[in-house]
């Protein structure tokens, strides 16, 4: 199984990792590919936007043609797991902060608020029950969150002081913390699960 890790900046080895990690316990066979171009994505058969600063990683995907690619390969619904500034991207719209980031992906009709739990200073780790994976503990940094959902197919997963963290849409989980930063696998086998299904369909 290939997954494509978006590496054009942020925590994309931190996700590499853990993937490894939860690849291992799975018993999953896994190439896992550190994307930077548009070929990268060849025959991936899954998704990882990583979080880091929404405006350089959004540019870069426009440059680089892989904003195209990811959204031909979403309608194919190969799973695409995106965190923190990963959310971000792939929402449809957001407040001031976000318009800074440039034109969204739109893969889910959602509207996010960028800095919506402050600055890095006010970075914290809260353990949630994320619906269908169970127990984690979260780590939210300048972490977005979701203000509004319009696409009837998106489903809320889990909230944080009754905002919207984590939203699934099919194939697609969205997630406004990091589970990469965290020794928990539990959001990593979800994802290769997921792939493994895709792949079989």
């Amino acid at each position: 199984m290939k997954i494509a890790i978006i590496s054009l900046q942020g925590a994309f080895q931190e996700h590499a990792d853990i993937l490894k990690k939860a690849s291992s316990e799975l018993d999953i066979e896994c190439e896992i590919i550190l994307a930077k171009t548009e070929k990268d994505l060849n025959g991936a058969q899954g998704i990882i936007i990583p979080g880091g600063e929404s405006t350089t990683i959004n540019k870069l995907l426009t440059e680089t043609g892989i904003d195209k690619e990811i959204i031909r390969l979403a309608k194919k619904e190969i799973p695409i797991l995106a965190t923190c500034a990963g959310m971000i991207i792939i929402s449809s719209s957001g407040d001031n902060q976000c318009k800074k980031t440039g034109k969204l992906l739109g893969l889910i009709d959602m509207t996010v608020n960028r800095n919506a739990f402050g600055t890095q200073k006010h970075s914290f780790e809260k353990e949630l029950d994320v619906k269908g994976i169970g127990k984690i503990n979260a780590i939210f940094i300048r972490a977005p969150a979701v203000t509004k959902i319009d696409d009837p197919d998106a489903e809320i997963l889990t909230k944080m002081d009754e905002k919207i963290v984590a939203v699934k849409k099919g194939n697609i989980l969205a997630l406004a913390f990091h589970p990469e930063l965290t020794e928990s696998t539990l959001i990593h086998r979800w994802f290769l699960k997921s792939a493994a299904k895709s792949q079989d369909n």
